[in-house]
């Protein structure tokens, strides 16, 4: 049996939606033992997003596997005592309930530290544990509007938001390097700490290059759809048969080559127009123009094949089904199967390959499925497990 990273670690998961059950999962692969609580009857409400998943939501299989599902009313009084022999055991809480929520039920940090002196308290909300919006409401988008992000992309003429939960995103991969830090910290001091990770700030802190480009009061750099905000030709270009290739040039011996190797007009290297990458942004519809003039007598497979010849960047404009059969993702051996109450899914391992471990990939649990095992191991007796149940 091989031994992970984690193993012996125990995590506390007082989650929904994304940024915490995004964190902790990727504990959970590494071989922690998570716990997440759930209120009873609905659980996590994210279950109830949609159905994509063979009845399952597409969220929840994506962030809850290799997870025990604990159903507890956190406000009966019986629950509070079946948290203490919780906490007795654990390294980690984690938690991203509503503004003062654990606060109000004695589970921060500065009601929990002298009972717990190794507990590492993990909190994640959308601006913080302090400051004047502390008890704002946070949501995905709301954050991707607040900390600029809705204002880089898009078209020049609309903003668009991330496909993506990025906000949720950033959080919980801060919340996960910051467990892992305060876990190394505490085998060298003996006592575990507080982390108050903001979604804000996380993703302010993957905004910098555009906060910087406009450094003190300096114009933004404008939306520019797929492509890139600075530097031109990166993004899609249209081929003869009606598919799109996403260029990547970033320096002049790549533009070079491009204009020799690829649109056979080793003259537009030395257009006045598009001589540095400055002007080729600048100029970047006339660019446009002739680099998709040059690309309309060929298929997507030829220019591909131009593109690889010069040893020019470039990727496909995939869909979901196009990623789900990329070709790379099955000759590294991505993806496995997980359990689930509906049985077999498809997921793919994480990221960082291990030269000593694969990762742990276990069930997506059944909501409460872990209940009765859970108050048992702790010491509830069993009238205690069925009034809790």
């Amino acid at each position: 049996m091989q031994t992970l990273p984690l193993d012996g670690i125990t995590v506390i998961a007082l989650e929904h939606v994304i940024a915490a059950p995004f964190a902790t999962r990727q504990l959970a692969d590494m071989g922690a033992r998570v716990i997440k609580i759930e209120r009873p009857g609905s659980g996590d409400f994210v279950r109830a997003y949609d159905s994509r998943v063979s009845g399952l939501c597409s969220h929840f299989v994506w962030v809850n596997r290799s997870k025990e599902s604990l159903a507890l009313d956190l406000k009966d009084p019986a629950a509070g005592e079946v948290l203490e022999r919780l906490l007795e055991k654990a390294d980690v809480l984690i938690q991203n309930l509503a503004p003062g929520a654990t606060a109000r039920m004695g589970l921060d940090y500065a009601s929990l530290k002298d009972r717990y002196p190794r507990l590492i308290v993990c909190d994640i909300s959308g601006y913080g544990n302090d400051g004047p919006q502390r008890d704002k409401k946070a949501y995905d988008l709301l954050i991707q509007s607040e900390a600029g992000f809705l204002s880089t992309t898009g078209t020049p003429e609309e903003p668009a938001k991330a496909g993506i939960s990025i906000a949720d995103i950033a959080a919980g991969m801060y919340a996960y390097t910051s467990i892992l830090n305060a876990l190394i910290l505490r085998g060298k001091t003996g006592r575990g700490s507080a982390i108050d990770i903001s979604m804000l700030e996380a993703l302010a802190e993957w905004m910098s290059f555009p906060m910087y480009y406009a450094y003190q009061g300096a114009s933004p750099a404008p939306r520019a759809g797929a492509s890139h905000a600075t530097i031109y030709p990166y993004g899609p270009f249209r081929t003869g048969d009606g598919n799109s290739v996403v260029l990547g040039l970033q320096n002049e011996r790549e533009w070079a080559t491009f204009c020799t190797a690829v649109l056979r007009d080793p003259g537009m290297a030395d257009d006045a127009r598009f001589d540095g990458v400055a002007r080729r942004s600048a100029n970047r519809e006339a660019l446009r123009a002739l680099i998709e003039a040059a690309f309309a007598p060929l298929t997507l497979a030829e220019v591909e094949a131009r593109l690889d010849a010069a040893g020019i960047g470039y990727g496909r404009m995939n869909d979901m089904a196009g990623l789900w059969a990329h070709p790379q993702l099955a000759a590294r051996q991505r993806w496995r199967e997980v359990g689930s109450p509906v049985g077999p899914i498809t997921a793919l391992l994480p990221p960082g390959k291990s030269s000593a471990f694969e990762a742990r990939m276990d069930p997506v649990p059944a909501l409460g499925e872990h209940t009765e095992a859970i108050l048992r191991e702790f010491g509830c007796d069993a009238a205690s497990i069925a009034r809790l149940t």
